[in-house]
């Protein structure tokens, strides 16, 4: 006689299997963790730390779309929601859709089938490429009110 299967929602599969098809995401996680920690210790939003400028704003002196990232970041990993959307809308929208990239990315390894996110939509490339090149042209307009889009 076996043993009932007990439904988990996900198809029947063992216990390594499941540890196998998280193990990319783990890493990718672990990554930023690592990632997150650095920026957690540097403090961005102090002048004079051990992490890097960014390179545009050094040798142009302009505002690239990524400028404020790393402060964006660090205001969002201490709550400051706020303070993480002064310094870089834009990047603030992207880790969210990173993180959902990342769930569906997992359940999508658990289940064994892809999961459709905003990735797989047919205007995403397109969308976000207008995105990036609107917020690098406002951000660098030398007139209020989008001088207070700089960093």
């Amino acid at each position: 006689m076996t043993a009932p299967t007990v439904y988990t929602g996900f198809p029947a599969q063992g216990a390594r299997a499941k540890l196998r098809a998280l193990g990319p995401p783990a890493a990718v996680v672990a990554g930023l963790g690592v990632c997150c920690a650095v920026v957690w210790a540097g403090d961005p939003t102090t002048p004079g730390g051990f992490l890097p400028v960014c390179p545009t704003k050094a040798l142009l002196g302009i505002d690239c779309p990524g400028c404020g990232g790393m402060r964006m970041a660090y205001s969002l990993m201490h709550g400051d929601i706020p303070a993480a959307l002064h310094y870089n809308a834009v990047s603030f929208v992207v880790v969210l859709l990173f993180v959902w990239s990342i769930a569906a990315w997992t359940l999508g390894r658990l289940r064994g089938r892809a999961v459709n996110s905003w990735l797989h939509w047919r205007w995403t490339p397109l969308t976000f490429s207008v995105v990036f090149v609107v917020w690098f042209v406002i951000r660098n307009l030398p007139f209020a009110p989008f001088t207070g889009l700089r960093v």
